[in-house]
């Protein structure tokens, strides 16, 4: 995949079929415009996907807003969908100052040689978001493209658009069911594993510690029923989110038991699917007390892993589906 990230600098040698928006997810709606631009590989065209290299929101208002997906997760993944070129546009003054019908004409027309865009309804771009489905509408004549708008996708359970916003309110309450629902997959913590307190050695419970990147949106503090992958295989675990309140403060990070691993992970890249709240992070009175309460936790996680293995198994082959991509 040609990835185009922190310049202005972009040139296409071939033309493409892109689609434009934040994509902070990679939703299931996300993936309908997705699947549209990949679909004209049948027309020779190159599947490209525009945005920005960080939220347009946080700058403008200058508060930061933490994301579904790092950069590095949403490029993992629309690499592993098949999408040949992505453009992580730097989004500067001068790029936030572009009128609209610049904006077609100089970068989608002229440097990434667009033949066909697909958008949402509510697609905005240019300065003071003047540009809209009808003004590219207007210019596939005058520039040779075309233009395909798809409507916005809708819960079914609640008739809700599916969108960013959706799926981050979801996340804060730590419905992590109807968070995977929405996204077609599930979510998940990725870092390399690093040395904690030891703690769960010492009473019996080893346990892989990531701290996930500071932009990177956490559920609640608490305790979730889990699935992590390791060295490219899906393993059952119960991971705590949180700063461990019993032992002294932590950064927030993820601290995950895998059922059926006995070595040391330092060191590794690990990514920790959150499946399903158990409780809410507590302080103990003690080491003992919170070793009771781990048990329990284990119990009751592999009990839930248990009986949705059918989800678990699903998930592991949708997985390798999309790395063969």
């Amino acid at each position: 995949m040609q990835y185009f990230t922190g310049t202005t600098q972009i040139q296409m040698k071939e033309p493409t079929a892109i689609t434009l928006g934040k994509f902070d997810g990679l939703h299931r709606g996300h993936q309908t415009l997705i699947a549209k631009v990949l679909k004209q590989r049948e027309q020779g065209l190159i599947p490209a996907v525009f945005t920005f290299d960080m939220s347009p929101v946080a700058v403008v208002t200058g508060k930061s807003q933490p994301a579904l997906l790092t950069n590095e997760e949403r490029r993992e993944h629309l690499e592993q969908m098949g999408i040949g070129c992505l453009v992580e546009y730097p989004f500067t003054v001068d790029a936030s100052h572009m009128p609209a019908d610049v904006f077609i004409e100089k970068i989608l027309v002229e440097r990434l040689k667009v033949r066909s865009i697909t958008i949402g309804t509510d697609f905005h771009f240019g300065y003071q978001r003047s540009g809209d489905a009808a003004l590219l509408a207007r210019m596939a004549p005058v520039y040779g493209y075309h233009l395909e708008v798809v409507d916005k996708l809708r819960d079914a359970q609640s008739g809700k658009v599916i969108s960013s916003t959706f799926i981050r309110e979801e996340l804060r309450r730590g419905n992590m069911e109807k968070v995977h629902a929405l996204l077609g997959y599930p979510y998940a913590l990725k870092g390399t594993v690093v040395n904690g307190n030891h703690l769960g050695s010492r009473i019996g419970f080893p346990t892989a510690n990531i701290l996930p990147p500071a932009q990177k949106m956490l559920p609640p503090n608490g305790v979730y029923a889990s699935r992590t992958w390791i060295d490219g295989k899906l393993y059952e675990s119960v991971t705590n989110v949180g700063r461990k309140p019993t032992v002294g403060e932590y950064p927030i990070g993820a601290e995950t038991f895998v059922y059926e691993w006995k070595q040391p992970l330092y060191g590794h890249e690990i990514a920790v699917e959150l499946w399903h709240a158990i409780r809410p992070e507590m302080k103990f009175s003690g080491v003992e007390e919170l070793k009771a309460q781990v048990e329990r936790d284990k119990k009751t996680a592999r009990e839930w892993l248990k009986a949705h293995s059918a989800d678990g198994e699903s998930v592991r082959v949708k997985q390798e589906q999309k790395k063969n991509i």
